[in-house]
């Protein structure tokens, strides 16, 4: 069925110049690379992985000038794993993370299997915890971006599925450009990998005003409805930012805001930072805060496990449902501070990178993380480029940051508190 689809969408593109004041694009990223990363116990050593610096994607975007400063557009655009040809990503690493189930530990009597059931019951929830698939969960085909909007003489109002305000400026602000093992993204969030996500990339449902002034200065607000947010499960939510860009400099500041599925607040974060340009360097500066005191996945993993309870009997079950739920709320809580600072130096055709994250918890936990990235990008042309990059996250306490990629998550070391190191060598091809 997504095959007949993307059949159609590209016929139709190719049919638009049947309409004189219109243009349709087609354009995309091929990103692919190898990646030696030593994260411990079992995991594989050597990855073949997709969209290392840039997630691979297929996209369609069009215009159509309807007069008097209007326009209108759309953006849809496709995820692609060059290593599956599929359209979803997981964890890089094998490895087992328990922060989500940390303190977990289930009451069974002895008529009802005692402490073997138990360990079952441990062992469900945690690979419940850690799906195979925690990236477009829901197969969208168009799970980067798909919207619609219009260009007006004050402004563009656009609807769909898109990146948050938010997330734009934690984007422009990261040395590797929210790719690599060096990204900044690669630690933000608590120690759950994805299912504690520390930023809000994209919101479903989602209207959105955009302004950009001549002066260099831009701002977005955007309300999300029921069932927006990164996963699509926030009851509402919301985020606006304020950009400048121009004599060098990229900067600007960021609040988004979500909402569990009864409106009790969510994820919330606030982010300041960019770039400043001069001469052949680029430096680099950010910080970023979030908390989370009601993730929208404890509601969901509830209903999840429900069955399973249920068949403990109607005195039994509640009880087991209880201590999962009372687990994932302590664990699920995420509280912490992110600072970035990094450069950029051209070389010639190339470029020299390198950047430190800290990730502060504060939680009693006190789970944090230092990252440190340094890499090298050499375009063969205006289009292909090459890139090498070495990084190393030092983990403390709970801890199992592993080193991922833009397109997947690194997932986590084998023990708490064990460091990840590694090494990527890739190519990417713009069209």
């Amino acid at each position: 069925m997504k095959t007949k689809l993307l059949a159609v969408v590209i016929a139709a593109a190719f049919a638009a110049p049947a309409f004189a004041q219109s243009s349709v694009v087609v354009y995309g990223i091929a990103d692919a690379g190898l990646m030696y990363v030593n994260n411990g116990g079992n995991d594989a050593r050597t990855k073949l992985v997709s969209g290392i610096a840039d997630g691979s994607r297929l996209g369609f975007k069009g215009t159509e000038d309807i007069g008097g400063g209007y326009k209108a557009i759309f953006n849809l655009e496709a995820r692609v794993q060059l290593d599956t040809g599929s359209q979803q990503a997981g964890n890089l690493s094998s490895n087992q993370g328990y922060a989500l189930s940390d303190g977990l530990n289930f009451t069974v009597p002895a008529a009802a299997g005692g402490a073997a059931t138990a360990a079952k019951l441990l062992a469900a929830v945690r690979a419940g915890l850690q799906p195979a698939v925690n990236v477009n969960i829901s197969g969208a085909l168009f799970d980067r971006t798909s919207m619609v909007g219009l260009v007006t003489p004050v402004g563009a109002v656009l609807l769909g599925r898109m990146y948050t305000p938010g997330y734009e400026v934690f984007n422009n602000a990261d040395v590797f450009e929210s790719g690599t093992a060096a990204g900044w993204g690669g630690i933000v969030g608590g120690t759950g990998g994805l299912l504690t996500a520390g930023i809000a990339i994209r919101s479903d449902k989602s209207l959105q005003y955009r302004i950009e002034l001549p002066n260099g200065v831009g701002a977005s607000l955007m309300y999300g409805t029921e069932k927006s947010g990164y996963v699509g499960m926030d009851k509402k939510s919301w985020g606006a930012n304020l950009r400048y860009r121009a004599n060098g400099l990229d900067v600007g500041v960021a609040h988004n805001h979500g909402t569990d599925q009864v409106g009790n607040r969510g994820l919330v974060t606030t982010t300041i930072g960019g770039s400043y340009k001069i001469n052949d360097w680029k430096l680099f500066a950010g910080y970023h805060t979030q908390k989370n005191e009601n993730s929208v996945i404890i509601l969901f993993a509830d209903s999840t496990f429900a069955p399973t309870f249920a068949g403990f009997g109607p005195a039994l079950g509640p009880v087991l449902a209880g201590q999962l739920h009372s687990a994932l709320v302590r664990n699920f809580y995420l509280n912490a501070a992110s600072a970035q600072v990094g450069f950029h130096y051209q070389m010639g055709a190339g470029r020299l990178m390198a950047s430190v994250v800290r990730q502060n918890d504060k939680r009693a936990s006190d789970s944090d993380a230092t990252q440190f990235g340094l890499g090298y990008d050499y375009n063969l042309s205006k289009r292909t480029d090459i890139y090498t990059i070495a990084a190393y996250i030092k983990n403390r306490n709970q801890g199992q940051y592993a080193i991922g990629a833009a397109s997947a998550s690194g997932g986590f070391t084998s023990t708490p508190g064990e460091a990840s190191k590694g090494i990527q060598i890739g190519m990417r091809h713009r069209f």
